[in-house]
Order: structure tokens, then C-alpha cells, then sequence
């Protein structure tokens, strides 16, 4: 197991890790690889010299090719405490993806109607209400254009599965790399250029506002795009 984890935030209930692309973020019935969960367990064993089996709570996730901020609980009253600020829809989040072309316009807000397929795992955007499918709603801005492709920042107003892949694709702006929402070509490394650049939220328990920032992934594109910037 790969134990150089990027650790980006930790206090005594929280710790916040930047998330490779391509790892999963928690063990997952059936799938036999290494999670980034079981490296922050293993790595707190380590750290706090803690016997036996180490409590990490799941707060969220990210789609195994996607990159950046993933947090996860330290202490079950960590874990309620942060499950309720995400019902809530109090925790602030920025992700950033390259896109193939250029947006029609240089800001806006995206409001869909997402239904999942599990059969294909394909989450299928709509712009009229369809069956039981969820309104997700999520603002952008083009940050750079490069090469016929886009830097956006995007900020997802609902949490749902696969949401800014599908809304991007949707309108025509596939992410760099996304097989699975309609972009040609793959990535060397099977990643995908999404990137969860940044968490904000008043910490449930100390109550002070925490911003949480990974850097991105050491890739040309990455870099090219953000020379200059």
C-alpha cells in the first residue's frame, strides 16, 4: 500500500487529504484495490501509535478519477457534526476542470435534471423535469483558455452523483479525459481533469471558518494551464 498520503488539514477530529486521481476513496465490495481511507487509517495507526482498528468516518466522496480534497472524520462526533453541515448545504465547494472547448458563456449557473442509470453507472442530464430525476444546479467561470480547451472553476450548489461531469457534458464541454461522459480521448494515467480544489465550512465543533485548498495534479496540462496565472 502507497502510504505517501498529501495531508492538507488534521485536528482531533478531522483530517483532510488531496486524493489521487485513480484511487478509490473508501473500500468498495467486489473491488480488491487500496482505498485512500485505508491509507489515512493506516496512517493515523502510525502517527497516534493506535492498537487495533482506527475509526475513520466517511463525510463524502469523489469519483475514483477525480482528484483533490476528501475529508473524512476522526471522532463519531466529528462525523454527525460534518453529515449535517453537508445536509445543510453549508460546506462550500470549488472544483476545477479542463474542458474540451469553450463554454458559450464566460460565466453562468448550470440547472439540470439528473437521473442515474446503475446499470451503465451513467448519470444522464436533462433539461426538463424526467421521472424521478434530481434539479442539480451548479455555477461556472472560464478561467483560461488554452489549446480549444477550458480551465473553469465550478461550484456544484447540490451534491449529486457524477453531477458536473454530467451538466459539462451536457452543454458540450465534456471534461478532458471522461470516457464515460463523451470525451474522445483517455488520459495517460485514466484520470480525468477534475479537480476538488477547496473546502470552506465553519468547523461544526471549534467554530472557525476552515478553508481547505489541495494543489493539482503534477500532469503537463495542469501545469501548462496554470502558468501565467
Amino acid at each position: 500500500m502507497n502510504k505517501k498520503i498529501e495531508v492538507l488539514y488534521e485536528d482531533n477530529h478531522f483530517v483532510a487529504v488531496n486524493k489521487a486521481a485513480g484511487l478509490l476513496s473508501q473500500p468498495n465490495d467486489g473491488d480488491t484495490s487500496e482505498s485512500i481511507a485505508d491509507q489515512v487509517k493506516e496512517y493515523i495507526r502510525k502517527k497516534y501509535k493506535k492498537p487495533g482498528d482506527v475509526f475513520l468516518g466517511t463525510i463524502h466522496r469523489l469519483d475514483r478519477p477525480v482528484s483533490g480534497v476528501l475529508l473524512f472524520a476522526r471522532t463519531s462526533k466529528g462525523l454527525a457534526r460534518m453529515n449535517e453541515l453537508f445536509k445543510k448545504r453549508e460546506v462550500d465547494k470549488t472544483y476545477w476542470a479542463i474542458v474540451k472547448g469553450i463554454p458559450g458563456e464566460t460565466e453562468g449557473q448550470l440547472t439540470h435534471f439528473l437521473l442515474r442509470n446503475e446499470k451503465n453507472k451513467r448519470t444522464h442530464a436533462f433539461n426538463k423535469q424526467k421521472n424521478n430525476a434530481l434539479e442539480s444546479v451548479l455555477d461556472y467561470k472560464l478561467l483560461k483558455v488554452i489549446s480549444k480547451k477550458s480551465w473553469l472553476e465550478v461550484k456544484p450548489h447540490t451534491g449529486r452523483s457524477h453531477q458536473i461531469r454530467a451538466q459539462l457534458s451536457a452543454i458540450g464541454n465534456p471534461v478532458v479525459g471522461d470516457l464515460k461522459y463523451d470525451y474522445n480521448k483517455a488520459n495517460p494515467d485514466k484520470s480525468i481533469c477534475l479537480h476538488a480544489r477547496k473546502l470552506e465550512f465553519v468547523h461544526p465543533i471549534k467554530k472557525e471558518k476552515i478553508s481547505i485548498t489541495a494543489p493539482t495534479p503534477k500532469l503537463p496540462i495542469w501545469l501548462e494551464l496554470k502558468k501565467d496565472y
